[in-house]
């Protein structure tokens, strides 16, 4: 992430995402503030979403969830979505 607003939360993002995928090169994150949200959507590589969804969505859930804690450092709100 270049921008300094919300840097923190696509940082830790990213950093997160690419420790639970088979192709770490292949994830992409995609940005956009909007009335103090943060809107982050994930993409991977082919056969990697599932594993970043994990049963049930535990391990998107708890993505989710560090990385809304790193947003608040910033005074941000997140929302991440995970796109095919």
């Amino acid at each position: 992430m270049s921008d300094e607003a919300g840097s923190r939360a696509g940082d830790v993002l990213a950093f997160l995402v690419k420790s639970v995928v088979s192709d770490p090169d292949a994830v992409r994150i995609e940005s956009e503030e909007k009335n103090g949200t943060l809107s982050l959507e994930v993409h991977v590589g082919d056969g990697d979403m599932g594993r970043v969804i994990g049963k049930r969505g535990r391990v998107a859930n708890a993505i989710r969830t560090v990385v809304s804690a790193a947003a608040a450092a910033d005074d941000l709100r997140t929302e991440v979505d995970f796109a095919d």
